[in-house]
């Protein structure tokens, strides 16, 4: 079936497990609709860094897309918690242009890519259907190990 971001969608596949964080309600509701007819299952919304970090515990979404500069914990806080706590967690930064220096700080604490805000919704999908894939790859290669 094709949805209105053009993807073509299958019932049958795995749907993955996303929480979205960002303090901007509206971007939310935008990542909602954009990955849902990705055909991502969304597990949970978070305001803020500290949300985000206790959501992560209770809900074990596979991938957390998650806005840099926030209330109460920032992104970079948050996602090196999360890594620490749930470390099997992919994390997908998302940040403005004029943020540069947190953007490189983001990465460095592990998170597996960053999204420049605004992003079209096509890249969030390219990007996030690709680090699904690549760990998709890596638990095979374990299980091969094994």
């Amino acid at each position: 079936m094709n949805n209105a971001l053009g993807q073509v969608y299958n019932k049958n596949m795995e749907r993955h497990r996303v929480l979205i964080v960002d303090d901007a309600p509206y971007i939310r509701e935008l990542l909602v609709l954009i990955l849902t007819k990705g055909g991502f299952e969304i597990v949970g919304e978070a305001g803020d860094g500290a949300e985000a970090v206790q959501k992560v515990q209770s809900l074990k979404p596979d991938l957390v897309l998650m806005d840099i500069v926030m209330p109460l914990k920032s992104g970079i806080q948050a996602a090196q918690e999360i890594l620490e706590k749930v470390p099997g967690t992919k994390v997908v930064m998302m940040s403005t242009v004029d943020q540069d220096i947190m953007s490189v700080k983001a990465l460095e604490t592990g998170a597996h890519e960053l999204i420049r805000k605004p992003f079209r919704a096509a890249e969030v999908l390219e990007i996030l259907n690709r680090i699904m894939k690549e760990k998709k790859m890596a638990s095979r290669q374990e299980e091969k190990q094994l």
